[in-house]
C-alpha cells in the first residue's frame, strides 16, 4: 500500500519537476480571419447648367519690323482688354497667357530674316454666363484674329456642392440596393467597413481653336445641361 503511494507521490514530482526545469512545449495556434465582404455601388447623378465660361483670345500680327508689329499686337490687345472690362469682366479674369516673337526667313535669299510674328493670348473667365456671345464678339470687333478653347464650366464653390449632392445620392443608392440584395439572398448585413469612390472631374465641353474671318456672324454659343456624377462602392461584413 504504502508503495503504491509512494510511486504516485514519484510521478506527481517528476511531473512538476520536468513542468518547472524541463524544456518547453512549442504550442501552435490558428486565427482565422473572415476576409470575404458584401459589395455593393451605387451611382449619384446631379444635372446642372454651366454658370461659366472659360476661353481664349488672341493676336497674331507680322511686320517687317519687330516694333511695329508690337506696337500694333499691343494696341490690339489693350483694347480687347478693355471692351471685355467695360462689360463687366474683372481684371482678375483677364490675364496673359503667351506672348511669343518668332522671326520670319525668306529662304529665297539665303534665310535672311524679312520680318517678325508676334501671338499674344488672353485667358478669359466669363462668369456670368449670358455674357459669353457679347464677350467674343467684343473681342473679335476689337481685332482678335484667334478664339479657342471654349470651355463650359460651373463656379468651384458651386462645383464642390453638387458633387456633394451625387456622393450623397451615390451612398443611398448603394444602401437601397444592398438590403434589397441581403433581403432577396437571406444575408444579414453586417456595419461598413470601407468605402470606395470612383468619380470624374466635371466635364467641360470645349469648343477647339479657331480663326476669325472678318464677315463672321454674331456668336452663338448655347450652354445646354451637364452631369456631375460618382459612384460609390460599400463593403459590408456579414452575420
Amino acid at each position: 500500500m504504502n508503495s503504491g503511494w509512494i510511486k504516485i507521490l514519484l510521478v506527481f514530482v517528476a511531473v512538476f519537476a520536468f513542468a518547472k526545469w524541463g524544456p518547453s512545449i512549442p504550442i501552435s495556434s490558428v486565427v482565422s480571419q473572415k476576409q470575404d465582404f458584401f459589395t455593393v455601388t451605387g451611382e449619384g447623378k446631379v444635372t446642372v447648367v454651366p454658370d461659366t465660361a472659360i476661353f481664349s483670345v488672341g493676336i497674331t500680327t507680322s511686320s517687317p519690323s519687330i516694333q511695329t508689329a508690337q506696337s500694333q499686337s499691343n494696341a490690339v490687345i489693350n483694347k480687347i482688354a478693355k471692351q471685355l472690362k467695360d462689360l463687366g469682366i474683372k481684371e482678375n479674369d483677364i490675364k496673359t497667357v503667351n506672348y511669343s516673337i518668332y522671326p520670319q526667313y525668306d529662304y529665297q535669299q539665303g534665310n535672311k530674316i524679312s520680318g517678325y510674328q508676334i501671338n499674344i493670348s488672353l485667358s478669359v473667365t466669363v462668369r456670368q454666363l449670358d455674357k459669353i456671345n457679347q464677350a467674343l464678339d467684343l473681342a473679335t470687333q476689337s481685332g482678335a484674329n484667334t478664339i479657342g478653347g471654349i470651355q463650359l464650366t460651373v463656379d468651384d464653390t458651386k462645383q464642390k456642392q453638387l458633387f456633394q449632392q451625387a456622393r450623397e445620392l451615390a451612398v443611398k443608392d448603394a444602401k437601397t440596393k444592398a438590403e434589397s440584395l441581403a433581403n432577396a439572398a437571406g444575408i444579414t448585413l453586417g456595419k461598413i467597413v470601407n468605402i470606395q469612390e470612383d468619380t470624374n472631374n466635371f466635364p467641360r465641353p470645349m469648343i477647339g481653336m479657331m480663326a476669325i474671318a472678318d464677315s463672321a456672324p454674331k456668336t452663338n454659343i448655347q450652354p445646354g445641361a451637364t452631369d456631375i456624377s460618382t459612384t460609390i462602392t460599400l463593403f459590408y461584413e456579414t452575420r
